[in-house]
C-alpha cells in the first residue's frame, strides 16, 4: 500500500514536471517570440538597433561616449551624460557610482561625489562657454568643504573653532576661503585625517540655478542612459554649430526633431536622443577637421 502511494505521488510529480516544462519551456517562449514579430514590436524586440550605411552603429536604448582616446570631448558631437558603467557605457558593467549626498570629502586619488560634480561642471562651463559655477564648489572645481575643529556643544556644533581646514584643497593649494568664524582657513596636509572636525559645506556666492544642468554632471543609475535633457543639449548648440560650420538655428532644428516629450504628456521629462542626433549631424552637416 505504501509502495503504491509512493509510485502515484511520483507519477503525479512527473506529469506536473512534463506539463510545466512544455508550458514554460516551449509554449511560452514561442508565444513571446511570435508576439515580438508583430509590426511595431519587432524593432524593440530586436534591441532597437540603429543602422548607418548598412552597418549597426548602436541602439536607441544604449548611450555612447563621444570622446577621443584620451577621454576629451569631440567638439563636433553632442556629449552624452557621464557614465559609471565600466569605462563608460559598457553594457556588461552597467552600474551607478553608488556615491550619495554624504560623499563630500575626497580620499587620496578618489574624489567624492561633490568634487566630481564640481570638476565636471567647471570643465563643461569652459567647453561650452557658459558659467560653470555651482553651489558648494570652489573656483578650482573641488568641493567647498571645511573641517571645523574645536569643542562642541550637546548638539554637536563647534562652539569655539580652533582650526579650520579646507579638506578638499591639499597643500600647497590656496584655500577658497580666507577665514571662517574669524579663524584662518588652511589647506589640507597630504594624508592627514580631519574627520574629527565638523564638516561644513560652503554654498558660496554663486547663482542658485547653475547654467550647467544636473544631468551633465551626474551619471544615471544604469550608466547606459541614451538621453540628455533639452537644457544640456541647448548649451552645446553653439559649439556644434561652430565646429561644423553651420548656423545655430540649423543645429537647434535637429535637436527639436530628436527631442521626445513627456510620456503620456505628464510622465517624466522631455529628452534628447544623443546617438541618433549625432548620426543625423554627420549625415546632414559632415565635419572636417
Amino acid at each position: 500500500m505504501r509502495t503504491s502511494t509512493w509510485i502515484r505521488q511520483h507519477l503525479a510529480a512527473l506529469r506536473a514536471l512534463l506539463v510545466l516544462t512544455v508550458i514554460t519551456g516551449i509554449v511560452y517562449p514561442v508565444a513571446v517570440l511570435a508576439v515580438a514579430q508583430v509590426p511595431g514590436l519587432h524593432d524593440k524586440a530586436g534591441g532597437s538597433l540603429i543602422e548607418s550605411g548598412g552597418t549597426v552603429v548602436g541602439s536607441r536604448l544604449l548611450g555612447q561616449s563621444f570622446t577621443d582616446s584620451g577621454g576629451a570631448a569631440l567638439v563636433q558631437y553632442f556629449q552624452s551624460r557621464p557614465s559609471a558603467a565600466g569605462d563608460g557605457y559598457d553594457p556588461l558593467s552597467t552600474s551607478a557610482s553608488n556615491l550619495g549626498p554624504e560623499s563630500i570629502v575626497d580620499a587620496p586619488d578618489d574624489p567624492g561625489l561633490l568634487t566630481t560634480v564640481c570638476t565636471r561642471s567647471k570643465e563643461i562651463g569652459e567647453r561650452e562657454g557658459v558659467d560653470g559655477r555651482r553651489p558648494f564648489c570652489t573656483e578650482s572645481g573641488v568641493g567647498a568643504v571645511l573641517s571645523v575643529i574645536g569643542p562642541r556643544d550637546n548638539r554637536g556644533e563647534v562652539t569655539v573653532p580652533v582650526q579650520v581646514v579646507s579638506v578638499n584643497e591639499v597643500c600647497p593649494a590656496r584655500p577658497f576661503l580666507g577665514a571662517y568664524r574669524s579663524v584662518r582657513v588652511v589647506c589640507a596636509e597630504p594624508g592627514a585625517d580631519y574627520s574629527q572636525g565638523r564638516m561644513v559645506p560652503i554654498p558660496g556666492d554663486v547663482p542658485a540655478g547653475p547654467q550647467v544642468p544636473a544631468d551633465a554632471v551626474t551619471a544615471s543609475g544604469s550608466g547606459l542612459d541614451p538621453h540628455i535633457s533639452p537644457e544640456y543639449a541647448a548649451i552645446q548648440v553653439r559649439r556644434i554649430a561652430a565646429a561644423r560650420g553651420v548656423t545655430e538655428a540649423q543645429v537647434r532644428d535637429l535637436v527639436a526633431v530628436h527631442t521626445s516629450s513627456r510620456a503620456l504628456g505628464f510622465l517624466g521629462e522631455p529628452t534628447v536622443q544623443v546617438v541618433e542626433l549625432n548620426l543625423e549631424l554627420d549625415h546632414r552637416y559632415p565635419y572636417s577637421a
